[in-house]
């Protein structure tokens, strides 16, 4: 994956709001409802997501700019703590102040990354005897053996009564807004490099968790479970609030001043809303049951005008506004 500072479009150096601005403006331009006859667009907005997934996390960012995480978010490995013959003494397995290694796996576009985490060793080397998942996968990778030798003549012992249920494996998911109101079904690679298919089901929300049971790390009584956490992107057009949807809806000088019918897009395709002649920009109109779902039924639409002129200015809408202005001037704001 590309540098995802290039993919945003931003200096190093940006500020967090820069970087949300140029997320937005490119999720916008980007997004495939925008785009339907490029191929490439879907895979255009997943490298987008990704790319804001690392920089627009500030403790990702700052791993990210360390160089201890790539731009697919993955570890640049550094080796363990605690083995070889480099070694230092104290450190890793049997240490008073090494640090635990964890790691925890996020899933998006471009499929599950890892992500190593510190945490400082309690007295006695605690940490790294006690973490609990870096057991499981030296226990999974040498076959649940009581014993492993370690460089520098340190070893780790490990009973088979220590071990319960495995680990859960905590992963992120990135879906579009569609997906989150309609349902969707992904392919998801596990760190095993087994694949599976998880149903997101409809009517999910940002910071919801789908379980996929019996597809974590293994252990003695059984593998754990998958936790993935999802994340509903920011469409270019609709806001979610609550069960309702946002939308800013633009028409013509003359619709406002004339009425007539506007299309207007929802989640499930277009429909047509009238405007009564004489509508006021910042006028809201609610289309029923054109939100996004729930157990107690779907949210509305809720469409808010915005008068827009003309691209390029006109000389007779010049010339009216000004005989207008002459002939019939008012003051929308004599109240304030």
């Amino acid at each position: 994956m590309r540098d995802p500072y290039d993919v945003l479009g931003v200096d190093r150096k940006a500020s967090a709001a820069e970087i949300k601005s140029a997320y937005r403006r490119l999720a916008k331009k980007l997004h495939p409802d925008a785009n339907k006859n490029d191929p490439k667009a879907a895979s255009r907005f997943s490298e987008l997501n990704a790319a804001h997934e690392i920089v627009g996390d500030a403790e990702k960012r700052k791993a990210f700019d360390r160089g201890e995480i790539d731009a697919e978010g993955k570890p640049k490995f550094q080796g363990f703590e605690g083995f070889g013959a480099g070694a230092q003494p104290g450190a890793g397995f049997g240490g008073g102040g090494g640090d635990a290694n964890f790691e925890s796996f996020n899933f998006g576009p471009e499929g599950f990354t890892r992500t190593r985490r510190g945490r400082g060793a309690g007295a006695g080397g605690a940490a790294g005897a006690g973490a609990g998942g870096f057991e499981d996968i030296l226990r999974q990778a040498f076959g649940g053996a009581a014993g492993m030798g370690g460089g520098g003549g340190r070893t780790a012992h490990f009973e088979a009564e220590d071990f319960g249920t495995g680990a859960d494996v905590h992963a992120e998911a990135t879906i579009t807004l569609p997906e989150a109101a309609k349902g969707v079904t992904r392919r998801l690679r596990l760190p095993s490099g087994k694949d599976i298919d998880v149903k997101i089901p409809a009517g999910i929300t940002t910071g919801q968790q789908v379980r996929v049971r019996g597809q974590g790390m293994p252990g003695q009584a059984g593998a754990g479970d998958v936790m993935i956490t999802v994340t509903v992107a920011p469409h270019h057009l609709f806001a979610l609030d609550g069960t309702d949807l946002k939308l800013d809806l633009p028409i013509t000088l003359y619709e406002a001043a004339l009425g007539g019918k506007v299309r207007v897009p929802t989640l499930d395709g277009h429909v047509e809303l009238t405007i009564p002649a004489w509508t006021d920009s910042g006028r809201t109109f609610r289309l029923r049951g054109k939100g996004f779902p729930a157990k107690s039924g779907k949210g509305d639409l809720l469409a808010t005008v915005r008068i827009a002129l003309p691209e390029k200015s006109d000389a007779d809408l010049d010339t009216l506004m000004k005989t207008w202005k002459a002939d019939k001037s008012y003051d929308p704001r004599k109240d304030m």
